[in-house]
């Protein structure tokens, strides 16, 4: 491993055109994809309106979108190997922006549900080529603000998402969240056709790659197995999981077919993903970290405006304002950390990084039936400061000790990991809440008894409320005692919800050490001088 650090491709090879503006070239197609995704979520109620669908069959224009990525995810780098990466982005680009002008027009839910499938296909290689991209386009020393440049897009187009999306549905139509992807997508594409380029040793593995046969059962495994994995999670609570035949059958399936394709895969010459990555300290390490990341970002993305709508009473809009702030935190912590890489240890970095994170989950705990919108957005942007000082130095370490020619296959499964994590923390921490929700309700419903003395006051209180409205004595009684098991449905989940965040917290803690088994830049020592003497 210490002689594929070595060549140190980078440093060799030159991009012709500014390093910046590529990566700002390759920012641009990230921001639409994921504001993109953010802004769907709210305008669901709307689509079920007019396409004449269900809130359930609605659901199935985020599902179809998540499964099609997850699937395009792992074998993006096989592609960008094979076909090219500057043509595999561009495709991918163009496969995007014309998908979402589909989505726009459809007039019915199965054409929307195919046009995302397509458009999802499309996004689900953008975030592997970029990072693959900027990391050959950038010196080592110089990822970590890279990194942070992209990462500022990652985290504020979610942050925007909801608010802007609530707006277009509400003063214009649904069909325009798709439509706003158009010049996006087409500057995207004009500036990545004159700013993208393919490195000489990624050339040189592309002409390799089309001398090799393809793994055609390794493509179909890892496309069918991932494709069920995917619908488990997203379907799993809503069908009450292993109740449901159909989740059974989808997760016999998914296990079986990841299982044979992780066996074939190890012992193929020429891998779609090349599993023995992971034998390298740093990156195995990494994929690790990434899935916990992503558990606690997508985890928490969707925790708070859950709580905030269920139990406080907000409008989706309203959720996404106290989102908002956070969002726009994290883009200065994302360049406060690109500076800070380069000038000290990022092990200790990503250390520090988890304890404030863990210490901002925990308060979290924090959150009841009366927390004001001032104190709940405060809140959010004290729990995403430590993120940053996660992410870029986990993305820039991944790196260490894998030769140039794999970059494409370390950002493939790093983002695989990192999005598998979303989607299995969103569904434990979904089925978590369910299921403690209900066991908070059965402790809390045995002091809602009528010889309870603080019941008896809060039903007589809620009584001479109603009475002296002018309702009858028997009716104030009935509405009373009902509003008396609403409030206590509403402390079953409150209390379930800072279950969640405390355990949540508690495992973030526990990662504290791990980033010390990474490790560090060997090329950092033998490029400093160099550097000092060329100044």
């Amino acid at each position: 491993m210490s002689t594929a650090v070595a060549p140190a491709i980078p440093s060799v090879w030159k991009p012709s055109h500014n390093p910046w503006a590529v990566a700002l070239t390759v920012t641009l197609a990230t921001f639409m994809e994921v504001l993109d995704t953010s802004i769907a979520n709210v305008a669901l109620p709307h689509m079920a309106g007019t396409l004449g669908a269900s809130q359930e069959e609605a659901t199935w224009v985020l599902t179809s979108y998540l499964v099609s990525s997850a699937i395009v995810l792992p074998v993006s780098g096989w592609l960008s190997n094979r076909f090219g990466r500057k043509r595999f982005y561009m495709t991918c680009v163009a496969l995007f922006t014309i998908c979402s002008l589909l989505c726009g027009i459809a007039q019915t839910l199965p054409m929307l549900v195919i046009a995302r499938i397509l458009q999802g296909a499309g996004g689900g290689g953008l975030a592997p080529s970029e990072q693959a991209i900027l990391a050959d386009t950038f010196p080592i020393e110089k990822r970590g603000q890279a990194f942070a440049v992209y990462g500022m897009a990652v985290v504020v187009a979610p942050a925007i998402g909801p608010t802007l999306g609530g707006w277009i549905t509400d003063n214009f139509s649904w069909h325009w969240i798709f439509f706003i992807n158009l010049p996006i997508g087409l500057i995207s594409l004009y500036l990545s056709n004159r700013m993208v380029e393919d490195p000489p040793h990624l050339k040189a593995r592309m002409k390799e790659a089309r001398n090799e046969k393809v793994d055609f059962l390794g493509l179909g495994l890892v496309a069918a197995g991932v494709g069920f994995l995917e619908f488990t999670l997203d379907k799993g609570q809503e069908k009450d999981w292993f109740g449901s035949p159909m989740i059974v059958t989808c997760a016999v399936l998914a296990a079986a077919m990841l299982l044979v394709f992780a066996i074939w895969e190890w012992n193929h010459t020429h891998p779609i993903v090349d599993l023995k990555l992971l034998k390298n300290r740093n990156f195995g390490t990494a994929v690790f970290l990434q899935l916990i990341l992503g558990m606690v970002l997508f985890g928490s993305t969707v925790l708070i405006p859950q709580y905030l709508q269920a139990l406080l009473g907000y409008t989706a809009e309203r959720a996404g304002m106290v989102l908002s702030p956070a969002g726009f935190v994290m883009m200065i912590m994302m360049a406060i950390a690109g500076r800070l890489l380069g000038k000290g240890d990022p092990r200790m970095m990503v250390a520090i990084g988890y304890l404030i994170t863990a210490a901002g989950i925990y308060n979290l705990t924090r959150l009841d039936l009366n927390t004001s919108f001032a104190t709940a957005t405060l809140w959010r942007m004290l729990q995403v400061i430590g993120l940053p000082l996660i992410f870029i130095p986990i993305s820039t370490l991944n790196y260490v000790g894998v030769p140039a020619s794999k970059t494409n296959q370390i950002s493939s499964l790093s983002n695989f990991a990192r999005n598998l994590g979303g989607s299995v923390g969103t569904a434990l921490l979904t089925t978590f809440i369910a299921r403690t929700a209900q066991v908070h309700q059965v402790a809390l419903a045995a002091n809602v008894i009528p010889g309870s003395v603080p019941y008896n006051l809060y039903i007589n209180s809620i009584k001479q409320q109603l009475l002296s409205s002018g309702m009858s004595a028997a009716q104030a009684t009935q509405l009373a005692i009902g509003q008396a098991y609403q409030d206590m449905l509403r402390q079953a989940s409150m209390l379930s919800y800072k279950n969640a965040f405390f355990g949540l917290s508690c495992i973030i803690l526990c990662l504290t050490p791990l980033p010390f088994i990474m490790r560090l830049p060997e090329k950092r020592k033998a490029v400093d001088p160099e550097l000092m003497g060329g100044h």
